[in-house]
């Protein structure tokens, strides 16, 4: 396999598996850079679909030129992948609208109406503006106007124009704060403007006294993205999280609006509890010493470490227990938690709207469904789902008594 082959063959159930993990409105975005930008697209349109492509963003990442690139181009950007549903832009500078001439139509702001082609692509925008008051001609700008003769009569009317004192200024649009759709703008597609990965090693070195994480990402650039993506209650995962630096940014985000979001951090390597866990800490408690002190956020999180597989291949790892298996197979199946254990059914694991859940499984031995195991069924429903290792019902009864039989392992979800 090439590079780019082993690359995409560890991403691809990844992605796969975040798909699945994201909110119908949710939004995931990934950071890459040119080497598999290319691959990464295709991969995102197969899994998340390419309506759901939202933007390729782009990111300054480098401040200052890279002088020792053998290419003499120095990369000063990655880029964010972003699918979903939308973005949600951003917040109006209301403040720039203003009305000195007390118009009705209340506060406005200037508007550009220069165009944007040429007379031979579009020889109607292209046409001398006269102002009726005073006679002056502004002539026709290289590229035209933005509107054509009718429309731009029809603002002239409407008393939407600002005319310069003067030939040489330029004529511009009266634009009503109130016309506006909204109080959002467009989010641009170049972003983390100030957010290099010089201001994120910064953070570290304001953290530990030391970089401990090549190439971090400040954690203003996570808040920017965060912003655009989520509401103050939502839930944010990070499976790639490194520094965490997806932590810092959404308690900072708490701590100033006082929203309620959470985050989940995905770390496999070995520095997730001496670096990952330790910054998320100090950002809670507080770090740095005299004027760059950093006062804590506040907040609290959970540390655990991965636990025995649940399979081996197509085998259940039986060092997992019984309990959390019928814990990931009750929860796989209903998205609720496993309710108390029956005495007297040691086998039901719950009822979830209105069908019987029952994990028939022992360790050592191989466990049948067929008509005395029924008889051992006591709890009443409208139908049942058991999971054993084999079934010798037939169709005709299984229907009869509403049972959905699922074979151990082969249909037990696999995350």
């Amino acid at each position: 396999l090439t590079r780019h082959d082993k690359w995409l063959c560890m991403m691809y159930p990844r992605l796969k598996l975040l798909q699945k993990l994201l909110a119908d409105d949710g939004v995931i975005f990934v950071s890459i850079d040119d080497i598999e930008v290319t691959y990464l697209r295709l991969i995102m349109d197969e899994i998340f679909g390419k309506t759901n492509f939202i933007a390729q963003l782009i990111w300054k990442s480098r401040q200052n030129k890279d002088n020792r690139n053998v290419t003499n181009v120095s990369i000063d950007h990655e880029y964010v992948l972003c699918y979903g549903t939308k973005l949600r832009g951003c917040k109006r500078k209301e403040e720039q609208y203003k009305n000195p001439d007390n118009d009705p139509r209340g506060p406005w702001t200037s508007a550009n109406m220069v165009g944007l082609a040429t007379e031979d692509a579009r020889p109607n925008l292209h046409y001398d503006l006269i102002d009726p008051n005073t006679g002056i001609n502004y002539g026709k700008p290289a590229k035209g106007w933005r509107y054509d003769k009718n429309t731009m009569t029809r603002l002239i009317k409407e008393g939407r124009i600002i005319w310069p004192d003067t030939p040489n200024g330029r004529p511009r649009k009266k634009q009503y704060l109130a016309d506006l759709a909204g109080s959002y703008t467009g989010y641009s597609s170049i972003i983390g403007e100030g957010f290099y990965t010089r201001t994120g090693s910064n953070e570290q070195l304001q953290i530990w006294g030391e970089v401990r994480f090549d190439f971090p990402k400040n954690s203003g650039l996570l808040q920017e993205l965060i912003e655009q993506a989520c509401d103050e209650n939502a839930i944010i995962l990070d499976s790639f999280a490194g520094s965490g630096t997806t932590a810092h940014a959404v308690l900072n985000m708490n701590k100033a609006d006082g929203g309620h979001r959470k985050f989940i951090l995905v770390e496999m390597m070995d520095y997730a509890d001496s670096i990952t866990a330790e910054r998320v800490k100090r950002v809670i408690r507080g770090y740095g010493e005299g004027k760059n002190a950093v006062e804590g956020t506040g907040g609290n999180f959970s540390f655990y470490d991965l636990g025995e597989p649940l399979l081996h291949g197509d085998v259940l790892n039986e060092n997992v227990g019984v309990e959390k298996i019928r814990e990931y197979v009750y929860f796989t199946d209903t998205k609720a938690s496993l309710p108390e254990s029956h005495p007297d059914e040691p086998y039901f694991m719950g009822v979830h709207i209105g069908s019987a859940y029952y994990f028939y499984y022992e360790k050592q031995a191989v466990t049948t469904l067929n008509r005395e195991f029924l008889h051992t069924v006591k709890t009443k429903a409208d139908a049942y789902v058991i999971y054993a290792d084999l079934c010798t019902l037939s169709e005709a009864e299984l229907e009869k008594y509403h049972i959905t039989f699922k074979k151990i392992p082969r249909d037990i979800t696999k995350l």
